[in-house]
């Protein structure tokens, strides 16, 4: 929740956050959102915590690391990702939740499209939601955000996760994208949810090809004026992989360490340009990015 205040400081666009009994200083200080799949499917990370104690004990590495917010899926929005029945993303989230929740000193979010499983997480001590479809793909999403009074971070999504990825077309990229970005913030207002509880994602690799997530890092400024703190996720995906293969054969593995080297240069960028809280799996490595590069923009003469 961004609170009062703040309106004296729209120029530095600085913001707090306030994640039920959590409170984060966005702006000069970049926030750290590290990547807690609980899938078997996920691009880069799928399976390696799908038993509990291999997620809990990512969450611990994660804290020590510095990490903000940990980021808790159970269903996988990769490119031509399988849906997951809600049952099934509740078994797969909702234990992990409970156990962490009354053992960590960050806040948990929910990344969820399903307004069910939010409602079930936040209860089960969850504090905000992250919903890659704005709330379109569940329209109860935005009931639940404003009943719990928590922050919830819509995303841009070119289509579904199954077909996104078809020759994605646009007009005027950063135009649309800011535009579908703020029909999301009005209808969140009129659902009842607040304007200081309100997130944006530009949608990094939702529906976009190589050439318009470069340009997204390169003009991320142009959504500055949405008045909303912004959340990029860049971290290992598919464009950073493209481009450092030297053919189509030689592309990196999501792991390797020259894409982990790519994620942070993508994260260095949308820290100049403008975002507040970058979503990535390597947290350790985030951390030193996001000390110099904050450092650098908050230095004096």
């Amino acid at each position: 929740m961004i609170g009062p205040g703040n309106e004296k400081n729209a120029a530095m666009h600085t913001f707090t956050l306030r994640c039920k009994n959590f409170e984060l200083e966005l702006g000069r200080r970049t926030a750290i959102m590290g990547i807690l799949n609980i899938t078997p499917d996920s691009f880069s990370d799928g399976g390696l915590f799908y038993a509990s104690q291999a997620a809990l004990a990512q969450a611990e590495r994660m804290i020590a690391a510095g990490v903000d917010i940990i980021d808790i899926g159970g269903e996988s929005t990769r490119p031509y990702a399988k849906d997951v029945t809600q049952a099934e993303e509740l078994d797969r989230v909702l234990p992990i939740i409970e156990n962490l929740a009354s053992r960590i000193s960050v806040p948990i979010s929910i990344d969820t499209t399903k307004a069910a499983v939010a409602d079930a997480a936040l209860a089960a001590g969850a504090s905000l939601i992250n919903d890659i479809s704005a709330m379109t793909m569940d329209t109860r999403m935005a009931e639940v955000a404003a009943r719990h009074g928590v922050p919830i971070i819509l995303q841009h999504m070119k289509g579904m996760p199954r077909t996104m990825q078809v020759n994605p077309v646009y007009t005027d990229l950063m135009g649309e994208i800011r535009l579908y970005l703020k029909h999301a913030i009005a209808r969140a207002r009129a659902a009842g949810i607040a304007a200081h509880n309100i997130i944006v994602d530009p949608g990094i690799g939702f529906g976009k090809t190589t050439g318009h997530n470069l340009l997204i890092l390169q003009q991320l400024s142009l959504l500055a004026d949405l008045g909303a703190p912004i959340l990029i996720g860049t971290s290992r995906k598919a464009f950073i992989r493209k481009l450092l293969a030297q053919t189509p054969a030689t592309e990196p593995t999501a792991d390797s360490p020259e894409v982990e080297t790519g994620t942070q240069a993508t994260v260095a960028m949308a820290i100049i340009n403008g975002a507040h809280i970058v979503r990535v799996h390597n947290v350790a490595n985030t951390k030193a990015t996001v000390t110099v590069l904050d450092a650098i923009r908050n230095a004096k003469a």
